[in-house]
């Protein structure tokens, strides 16, 4: 790095008063403070990048700002914060994000994948990598492309593709993931509000209770579907159903008699949508606390 005396002059001319007092230090927290300071000119950031505190050199690295000179050696920082920095960075260039999303720790590659600088060359490269997590990172991308959510689909991790299944836009993903034979993924999609009629349909019928106790808590159903998940088999699903606020209260009053106790007490006792809580009386020999009122939408049996 160029010596204080040579980053000082720039700094003297600009006319800056604080800077040029920050420039005649050589301590650690001099060099930092003009690493954060937002008039610190483009040449001395080049030179803070290469500068030994890492804590300097990562106040560089999460520079907006910060120039390509200065971003691209510390992509290759051996400190790994610094490394994460660039990758949070909105600024690093999409040669810099290939190199880091290959990077050998896992916090620097996740970085990547919530930078906005992030593009599809970027996504490509994530969809071809081993970390499973950086995999599903992927999955959750709003800008998934096509061809590579149908890469997805057959992905080797449930969790991926379960991951997939709640976030995805794409109908084909959807109906593709339908067919999936691992129940979590089928929950996945019991959870995404994107999917059609009929797709929440074919969901309320699936073989495994807790997709269809996920499909009643996540989205709004016909009465068709609801009208069969009131006589479901489970009694998972049909206290679901008498829990669950996007369930109108019409079915619900369905399940007050249901053989199951706790259904039962549940079917009576929960809020619907735009209802009065209800307020039981009472039991014999006990006294209401007098400043305890339940509200809406509160502890449900």
């Amino acid at each position: 790095m160029a010596n204080q005396g040579d980053v000082g002059g720039p700094h003297r001319r600009s006319g800056s008063g604080a800077l040029a007092d920050g420039a005649d230090g050589d301590s650690a927290e001099a060099r930092l403070a003009l690493a954060q300071h937002p008039e610190t000119p483009q040449l001395t950031l080049i030179d803070l990048a290469a500068d030994p505190s890492p804590l300097v050199r990562r106040a560089v690295a999460g520079r907006t700002d910060a120039p390509a000179q200065a971003l691209r050696p510390l992509a290759r920082d051996h400190d790994r914060q610094v490394r994460e920095a660039v990758a949070r960075n909105p600024s690093a260039s999409v040669g810099n994000l290939v190199r880091l999303v290959k990077d050998a720790d896992r916090w620097v590659r996740w970085a990547v994948a919530g930078n906005p600088a992030c593009d599809e060359s970027v996504r490509r490269v994530m969809a071809q990598a081993h970390d499973k997590e950086l995999r599903g990172l992927l999955a959750e991308s709003r800008e998934l492309e096509p061809d590579l959510a149908a890469r997805l689909v057959d992905d080797v991790s449930p969790e991926v593709r379960e991951r997939l299944a709640t976030h995805t836009h794409d109908p084909e993903v959807i109906t593709a993931l339908l067919a999936d034979r691992t129940a979590r993924v089928r929950k996945g999609l019991a959870r995404n509000p994107r999917t059609s009629t009929a797709q929440r349909g074919a969901l309320a019928r699936d073989p495994v209770a807790d997709v269809r106790v996920a499909l009643v808590l996540a989205v709004e159903l016909p009465e068709a579907d609801l009208r069969r998940l009131v006589d479901d088999r489970s009694v998972q699903v049909r206290m679901a159903v008498a829990t669950s606020e996007l369930v109108p209260p019409h079915i619900r009053q369905a399940l007050r008699d249901d053989p199951d106790e706790m259904v039962a007490d549940a079917a009576r006792t929960t809020p619907g949508r735009g209802s009065s809580p209800v307020v039981q009386a009472p039991r014999v020999g006990h006294r209401a606390a007098g400043g305890d009122r339940r509200r809406p939408g509160g502890a449900r049996h």
